[in-house]
C-alpha cells in the first residue's frame, strides 16, 4: 500500500500524525523499527508492537528494520535470536535490515566520551545501592553524587580504562550529568554504561563495558534514520531522557518516540519475566506450550498469522489502557478457520455402535462436502460399515425431553447417511455402556424415498474398521481468573487452571487426516478447529484443539467480571 492509498487502512492517532507530517513535507519516507531483547520468546504483545510498525511503514511506502537490543550479554542466547525472527516472518512481515545494538557498540562508546568531554557526563565510583538511595522520591529531590564534578579529563581516562578491563564488575558506572531536581527521575544522572565481565554472545570478550537500554535505544534509532521510534507507554517516562540524549549527541538523525498502550489480555500473563517463571518452574512444557500466550505457543495450538494480524487491527492503538477479553482472540481464529478449514469427522471420546442390519464385511464409501459453504472446496468419500465410533456424549441412557441426540428407543441421523434407531445397550459387569445396537433405515438414505425425514438430532461418527486412532489434546484458558497477576495476595500461579490441558489417547479421526503436518488445519465436525501437533508422527498423529466452535467461556467471563 502506498501514502496515496490510505483510505483501507484502520486509523488511529498515530497514523494520523504521520499522514499530517506526510502533508507538511516532514518526512520523505516512513521508517519504522521492532526492536526485541533476545532473551525470551516474543508474546502476544509483542505482536501488537510488530502489527503497528510494520503496516504502518509499508502503508506510506518505507520500511522497518529488525534490531535486537542486545546490550545485557547475561541473558541474551542465540536461539532468541533465531526465535524472533521466526516469529516476525510468521506473521507476514519482511524487515528491511536486520541490525543489533552491538552494531553500534563502537560508536556508542564514542557518543558517551563526547558528553564526557562536553561536562554532560562522568565516572561514578558508588556501588548501585548509594546511587539508588541518593536518587530521591517522586517528592523529594536527589543528592548529587561525591563524583558529579570529577574533571572530565579524569572521567574520560577511568571510562578507557574501564573499557580496557582494569576493574571488576560494579567498581564504576558512568552516569549522565542532567538534574539531580528534576520532577521525572529518568532524568537524575541515570547510569547510561556498567561494567560486565561477560562474553557477548556477537562480540565475544570484546567488550566489557556495556550501554544501558536508555542510551542504546535512541542512539540506535538515530544511527538508522528511524522516523518514528514507537513504543508501549511505560516508555513515557522516559522520553524526556531519549529526547535530552538525541539533542546533546552529534546524532546523524532526530527521530521522535511515540507511546501507545500495551496489549492486556484476560486470562494470562504477558510480562516477559512471569512467562519465564512458567518455563523455568515447570508450569507448562516450554515457550511453545501451546497455552502460553507467545507466538511460538499459539502458532503450535493453531492460530493463524491472518487472525493474529486482525486481532491486532481491530483492537486498535490508543492511549487508554483496557483490558482485551481472551474470547475477541479466539473469535478472530474462529471467523478465520470457520471460511477456509476443511471439513474432517473425528470422535474424541469414542463410543463402538453395531448397525445390527448393515451388511458384515462390506463398506459404503459416502459423499461428503469438505466445506459445506464453499462448493469449490469439493468433495471426499467416506468409509461407512457395520461398526461405527459415536462421541459418548452423543448418547444418554436416561436423557431429558430437549437431548435430541442418540437414547434408548431414539433416532438420530447420521451426518453425511441414514436415519438409526438406538435398539438395545450393552453394558459391562461394572454397569457402564461399553456398546450401542442400532438399525438403520435405508430408505433415509440420500436419493431414496425418505430422504428427507426429518428427525430433531445429526450426530457425526467415523468408522471402526477405517478411522485412526490418534492422541488429541484439549486446551484452554491457562488461567481461571481474569487477572491472574493482579491479585495482591496471592501469587500468580496459584490461579493456574488444573483444567487448561486435557489428553485424549483413545481418539478415532477419519482417515486420511493423519497425514497432515503441522500448519495445516481441520474443523473435526460438532467439535472444534485442530491442527497437527509436532510431535505428531506416522504411528501416533497427535492433535491440538486450537480453538473451540463456540465461546464457552463468554458467560462464566461475564459473571467473574460482574463480582
Amino acid at each position: 500500500m502506498t501514502s496515496s492509498d490510505t483510505t483501507a487502512a484502520p486509523t488511529n492517532f498515530i497514523r494520523n500524525r504521520i499522514l499530517k507530517e506526510l502533508e507538511a513535507g516532514q518526512y520523505d519516507e516512513i521508517v519504522t523499527r521492532f526492536p526485541p531483547e533476545p532473551n525470551g520468546y516474543l508474546h502476544l504483545g509483542h505482536a501488537k508492537s510488530i502489527v503497528l510498525n510494520f503496516s504502518l511503514a509499508e502503508e506510506f511506502g518505507g520500511y522497518t528494520n529488525l534490531r535486537f537490543d542486545d546490550t545485557n550479554p547475561a541473558k541474551e542466547e542465540q536461539r532468541y535470536v533465531d526465535a524472533i525472527k521466526e516469529d516476525v516472518a510468521w506473521l507476514g512481515f519482511d524487515w528491511q535490515n536486520e541490525c543489533y545494538a552491538s552494531d553500534y557498540f563502537e560508536t556508542l562508546f564514542e557518543y558517551a566520551l563526547h558528553l564526557i568531554d562536553n561536562g554532560l557526563a562522568y565516572i561514578d565510583g558508588q556501588d548501585a545501592d548509594a546511587i539508588r538511595e541518593q536518587r530521591g522520591t517522586l517528592t523529594e529531590p536527589g543528592t548529587p553524587s561525591p563524583d558529579r564534578d570529577r574533571d572530565p579529563a579524569e572521567s574520560r581516562d577511568l571510562f578507557k580504562r574501564m573499557r580496557a578491563g582494569e576493574f571488576e564488575d560494579g567498581a564504576f558506572v558512568l552516569r549522565a550529568k542532567i538534574d539531580m531536581a528534576a520532577p521525572n527521575i529518568n532524568l537524575r544522572d541515570p547510569v547510561i554504561y556498567r561494567i560486565r565481565h561477560k562474553a557477548h554472545p556477537r562480540t565475544g570478550t570484546a567488550w566489557c563495558i556495556y550501554p544501558s537500554y536508555d542510551f542504546a535505544h535512541g542512539q540506535s534509532d538515530a544511527i538508522e534514520h528511524i522516523t518514528h521510534s514507537l513504543c508501549t507507554l511505560e516508555f513515557e517516562d522516559h522520553r524526556p531522557l531519549y529526547d535530552w540524549l538525541i539533542e546533546h549527541l552529534p546524532v546523524p538523525a532526530r527521530p521522535h518516540q511515540i507511546e501507545f498502550s500495551r496489549l492486556n489480555l484476560d486470562f494470562t500473563v504477558l510480562s516477559k519475566r512471569r512467562l519465564t517463571r512458567l518455563v523455568d518452574e515447570g508450569y507448562v512444557s516450554g515457550w511453545d506450550d501451546p497455552r502460553m500466550p507467545t507466538i511460538a505457543g499459539i502458532r503450535r495450538r493453531g492460530f493463524t498469522p491472518d487472525s493474529i494480524r486482525h486481532f491486532c487491527t481491530e483492537i486498535g492503538v490508543t492511549k487508554s489502557e483496557s483490558i482485551i477479553p481472551f474470547g475477541a482472540l479466539e473469535r478472530n481464529l474462529r471467523d478465520d478457520l470457520n471460511a477456509r478449514a476443511p471439513r474432517r469427522m473425528g470422535v474424541l471420546r469414542p463410543l463402538k455402535l453395531v448397525l445390527t442390519n448393515f451388511p458384515e464385511g462390506e463398506t459404503e464409501w459416502v459423499q461428503a462436502a469438505n466445506h459445506p459453504q464453499n462448493p469449490d472446496m469439493g468433495t471426499r468419500k467416506v468409509a461407512l460399515t457395520r461398526e461405527l465410533y459415536i462421541e459418548a456424549d452423543d448418547f444418554m441412557e436416561e436423557a431429558p425431553k430437549k437431548f435430541f441426540r442418540l437414547k434408548p428407543g431414539g433416532e438420530v441421523r447420521l451426518r453425511n447417511a441414514f436415519i438409526i434407531q438406538c435398539d438395545e445397550v450393552i453394558k459391562d459387569e461394572a454397569g457402564n455402556v461399553v456398546e450401542l445396537r442400532c438399525s438403520f433405515d435405508p430408505d433415509t438414505r440420500s436419493g431414496q424415498p425418505g430422504a428427507d425425514r426429518k428427525v430433531k438430532g445429526t450426530i457425526h461418527w467415523v468408522s471402526a474398521e477405517h478411522a485412526v486412532k490418534a492422541e488429541v489434546r484439549l486446551y484452554d484458558r491457562l488461567f481461571n481468573v481474569p487477572h491472574p497477576a493482579g491479585d495482591k495476595e496471592r501469587d500468580f500461579v496459584e490461579h493456574l487452571n488444573p483444567d487448561s490441558l486435557e489428553v485424549l489417547e483413545d481418539a478415532r479421526i477419519e482417515a486420511g487426516t493423519e497425514t497432515a503436518r503441522p500448519g495445516e488445519f481441520f474443523q473435526f465436525e460438532r467439535l472444534g478447529y485442530f491442527v497437527p501437533d509436532p510431535d505428531t508422527t506416522t504411528e501416533k498423529p497427535v492433535f491440538n484443539r486450537a480453538v473451540t466452535l463456540r465461546d464457552t467461556w463468554a458467560k462464566l467471563e461475564k459473571q467473574l467480571r460482574q463480582g
